[in-house]
């Protein structure tokens, strides 16, 4: 039988700790939750490989030390709201219910929300809510949000979810320069006005929906 408490214990040595990942709480929480639940069950033996692992066509887990280098850099607190946009199989939201007060679970994919829903239910985990909506359009009905985090590559970040972040808030999200290469970036609202901060670089999949608009060559 495959040992995951290992592979979770080894992730956390060899693609956290190594990689500046140094918060207590968040080395906790990815200690704590089995990302083995969050994939179909053929792939569960490669929960805890370093890269973005698919559960459905087009939508993926985000690889464990980008994921972890951005709850980071957002600094959750224990009574912050979070909107996790693109939660796919829930993942993050879990990852997330063990840093926050409430988390907020977007995802367009009604068969992925179903499953998230689920194997958070079944893991006991009774602060996160799963929302059906547009993932470009962020969930205004539950915000302003403390933090944001976009669980993909984006071209840019939407004004419908920037309009979301609570002053004094956060949002994470890894940019696309080009094709699966992108930076890791920071944006914080402070007085009506957000700022940028580029965090390091990294390599994860687009979230649908976000890709660069195409434009007109004259």
């Amino acid at each position: 039988m495959f040992d995951f408490a290992t592979a979770r214990s080894n992730m956390i040595e060899s693609q956290l700790r190594t990689n500046k990942v140094t918060d207590a709480g968040i080395l906790e929480a990815f200690e704590t939750i089995p990302r083995e639940r969050f994939l179909p069950e053929a792939w569960a033996g490669v929960a805890y490989v370093d890269e973005d692992l698919e559960v459905a066509p087009g939508r993926y887990l985000m690889e464990p030390m980008v994921l972890a280098r951005l709850l980071q850099a957002a600094r959750v607190e224990p009574n912050d709201v979070v909107l996790d946009v693109g939660c796919a199989t829930g993942y993050s939201s879990a990852v997330l219910a063990r840093l926050a007060g409430t988390v907020v679970a977007l995802e367009s994919d009604a068969a992925l929300g179903e499953k998230a829903n689920e194997t958070l239910q079944d893991l006991g985990i009774d602060n996160v809510v799963v929302v059906a909506g547009e993932l470009t359009q962020g969930y205004q009905k539950q915000g302003p949000y403390n933090v944001i985090l976009l669980g993909g590559a984006v071209a840019e970040v939407p004004a419908a979810i920037l309009s979301q972040v609570a002053e004094g808030g956060r949002l994470v999200t890894v940019v696309a320069t080009q094709a699966h290469l992108g930076q890791a970036v920071l944006i914080r609202k402070s007085g009506g006005q957000a700022s940028r901060r580029v965090l390091f670089d990294a390599s994860v999949r687009q979230l649908p929906g976000f890709a660069e608009a195409p434009r007109f060559v004259f």
